[in-house]
Parts: C-alpha cells; sequence; structure tokens
C-alpha cells in the first residue's frame, strides 16, 4: 500500500472510533439530535410570532436557513471536547507510539463531524417540514444547499479543532466556542431581517460571513435573491478550512512534541 493509502485507512479507522464513542457518551448523541429540534420549535412558536419578515410568507421559511446554519457551525463541538479530552488524557501520546499517520487524528475527527451533521440536517429538514417549512426551488439547488451546509460545517469542524487543541479542558474549549460563534450567528440575518438592527450593528451583520452564508441558503432552498452569496459561502467556507487546517496541524504538531 501507498503512504496515501495508508493515512486514508488511518484517518476511517480514527473517523469510526470517534463515531462509536458517541453512543457510549449520550450526552454528545442530544447535541446533534434533540437540541437542533428544540432550536426550531423555539424560535418557530415562541418568537416566530413577534418577527416581521418582509418578504416571506411564514417566518418559518425565513428561518430554517438560518437555523440549520447555525446548527451546522455548532457540529465541531464535539471535536473539540474529543480533542481536549484526547490531549489531557493523553491519548495523542498513544497515538504517537503507534505506525500510524499522524494527519489521521485530525482528519479523522473532522470526516467524522461530516457523518453527524447529516444526521443532524436531516433531522432539522425533517422538523422544518412538520413545522410549515417548505422548499421553493429545484431538486438540484435543494441538493446544493445540503452540500454547502456540510461544507460549511466541516469548515467549522477545523476551527473547532483548533479550539480544542489550544484549550485546556474539553469545557474550556466549549467555553470558547460559545463566546467565538454565538455572536457570529446572531449578528446575522440568521433569525431576524438585518433592517431592524440598530444602524451600527447593521453594518456588522452585512459584512459577517454568517449573513453571507445564511442569504446563500435561503437563495437556494426558497428562491430569495442570490446576488453573489452562493459563491461567497462557499469561498468563506473554503477560506475557513484553508486558514484553520494549517493551524489545527501546526498546534497539534507542537503538542504531540512537547
Amino acid at each position: 500500500m501507498s503512504a496515501l493509502a495508508y493515512a486514508l485507512s488511518d484517518t476511517m479507522v480514527l473517523a469510526k472510533r470517534s463515531l462509536l464513542r458517541i453512543p457510549r457518551a449520550p450526552d454528545l448523541l442530544l447535541s446533534f439530535t434533540v437540541q437542533p429540534i428544540m432550536f426550531v420549535l423555539l424560535f418557530v412558536y415562541v418568537f416566530g410570532g413577534a418577527i416581521d419578515t418582509p418578504g416571506y410568507e411564514d417566518y418559518t421559511d425565513f428561518l430554517m436557513p438560518g437555523i440549520v446554519a447555525q446548527t451546522m457551525s455548532f457540529g465541531g463541538f464535539v471535536t473539540a471536547l474529543g480533542l481536549a479530552e484526547d490531549l489531557k488524557k493523553g491519548l495523542i501520546d498513544r497515538f504517537r507510539s503507534l505506525p500510524m499517520s499522524r494527519s489521521a487524528v485530525l482528519a479523522g475527527r473532522t470526516l467524522a463531524d461530516v457523518a453527524t451533521n447529516t444526521i443532524s440536517l436531516a433531522i432539522m429538514i425533517a422538523v422544518g417540514l412538520i413545522v410549515g417549512f417548505r422548499f421553493s426551488s429545484s431538486p438540484f439547488e435543494v441538493v446544493a444547499g445540503i452540500g454547502l451546509m456540510l461544507l460549511f460545517g466541516y469548515a467549522f469542524s477545523w476551527v473547532f479543532a483548533y479550539f480544542g487543541l489550544t484549550a485546556s479542558s474539553g469545557e474550556s474549549a466549549q467555553a470558547i466556542g460559545f463566546i467565538v460563534i454565538f455572536p457570529i450567528t446572531f449578528i446575522s440575518s440568521a433569525f431576524v431581517p438585518v433592517d431592524s438592527m440598530p444602524s451600527w450593528l447593521q453594518a456588522i451583520a452585512e459584512n459577517n460571513p454568517f449573513t453571507t452564508v445564511v442569504d446563500a441558503m435561503r437563495a437556494l432552498w426558497v428562491g430569495a435573491p442570490a446576488g453573489n452569496d452562493i459563491w461567497g459561502a462557499v469561498l468563506w467556507s473554503l477560506g475557513l478550512t484553508a486558514v484553520f487546517a494549517p493551524l489545527s496541524v501546526a498546534r497539534y504538531r507542537r503538542a504531540v512534541s512537547a
């Protein structure tokens, strides 16, 4: 076998390990099954009647692309927690002593996130359809939106991988993630129209990459005007991966050589 084949094999083994760990830790399972359902129901039935969304017949159509994007951005929490715990328990040192590809540790973790994000995305779409969401675009655009969300979630898996490798514990990694990601998701067009915000906050929201991603999803799923948002969302996703993947790899190398 070639070195690449060995690396791919090791990546698949470690991705499987990450997925097998989830049934043994039910609290992780809740984060991408029950939590998305709660978010959808909370916003639709508690806040939906109080939020005016011009151009949309129902708040659910406005909400679903935004809340799906938020959930995908949070999908990397499992990677952050897992890497922080592995470092703390010395498991990374054991991996270093094995005849395996070093890149497989991070690649396997982030690949496992794609699988969990797929499950979470399927659950959210099903719940959205139940509460009244309807696609207003072609099947190709719907599939393209799903692909964009998985790419976006994969990018944030690398962001959270970096958090997990720099934090002192799993709890710290989770706290850092919430502090960084929550403002980005809420100061955007995800849950309310940007025009409803104070003028100084509108400037931040309009230039927020999360707004670009959410608006791209609305264009793909409900037929909203696209502009350059779709390409912008793809470029932001690739850009985040291009920045945080090398940072995570560099941090991982420092951790295993310490």
